[in-house]
């Protein structure tokens, strides 16, 4: 697969082993064998096939690095949920280096890969994290989104369950329409989204302090761009990130 993947559990059987495969109501002549491949099959065809792990794919876009600090963290909540692994993965800029420059965006995590539209198959859920723009995605987003027609056409995303986080600049910046509008490219995939609702608890009605994050998913405020998440939003993003995988545990046992 692509990077930052891992193996698909194989669903081919192991051959039946007989208890008894030397009868001893017939007589047969004694066949070679050679000790070298008789350990070989004790060691490989009779061990048992070790299944990998669910896999929940964290693709999001980040200008300034608002949302990439939410994802990460996200990723130590799906890594935190037993038998789950997160892959993070950014999504192609579509600004030139020259205006990227002009708007004083720092340079990305070199170690965070970018996606293409045909990897998604081989994630079993996916969480889409992106800043808003009056109330909607980032265009960056939108433009992966709209990349993916080839699946919706074969709805090869169907059934996957998915989720969003944001950032907005302020209070009043669509903390919820940002993810509200964004169920549309999920619904046409036949997708299941899932949002986090009040499972976070007490967090999510602290009214002591700024918080981003809502019923639909982990948020922050960036306010001009120098504000960083504080440690309920990211302990919100990560309450999210185990949500999602206990999620996809959940619905891939069924």
């Amino acid at each position: 697969m692509g990077k930052g993947g891992g193996c698909v559990p194989s669903k081919k059987k192991q051959p039946p082993v007989s208890d008894d495969p030397v009868s001893t109501t017939r007589e047969a002549e004694p066949i070679p064998v050679n000790d070298e491949e008789t350990n070989d099959i004790a060691s490989t065809s009779l061990e048992p096939t070790i299944s990998s792990k669910l896999k929940v794919f964290i693709v999001f876009y980040s200008m300034y690095g608002h949302v990439e600090g939410l994802a990460k963290r996200m990723k130590k909540g799906v890594d935190g949920v037993e038998g789950v692994e997160a892959f993070l993965y950014r999504v192609a800029e579509t600004l030139s280096d020259d205006v990227l420059i002009k708007m004083k965006v720092p340079e990305k995590d070199a170690g965070i890969p970018e996606i293409t539209a045909e990897e998604l198959v081989n994630a079993d859920g996916v969480l889409f994290g992106f800043p808003t723009r009056y109330g909607c995605m980032a265009a960056q987003m939108k433009a992966f989104f709209d990349s993916t027609g080839q699946l919706w056409k074969e709805q090869k995303l169907a059934g996957k369950p998915a989720g969003f986080f944001v950032s907005t600049g302020t209070q009043g910046g669509g903390q919820e329409t940002t993810a509200w509008t964004a169920i549309t490219q999920l619904t046409h995939h036949g997708m299941l989204f899932v949002p986090i609702g009040y499972t976070f608890g007490a967090g999510m009605f602290k009214m002591d302090s700024i918080r981003g994050g809502s019923p639909y998913g982990a948020g922050v405020y960036a306010g001009d761009g120098s504000r960083e998440a504080n440690e309920t939003e990211l302990a919100l993003a990560e309450h999210q990130g185990k949500y999602m995988a206990s999620m996809v545990k959940r619905l891939a046992q069924t």
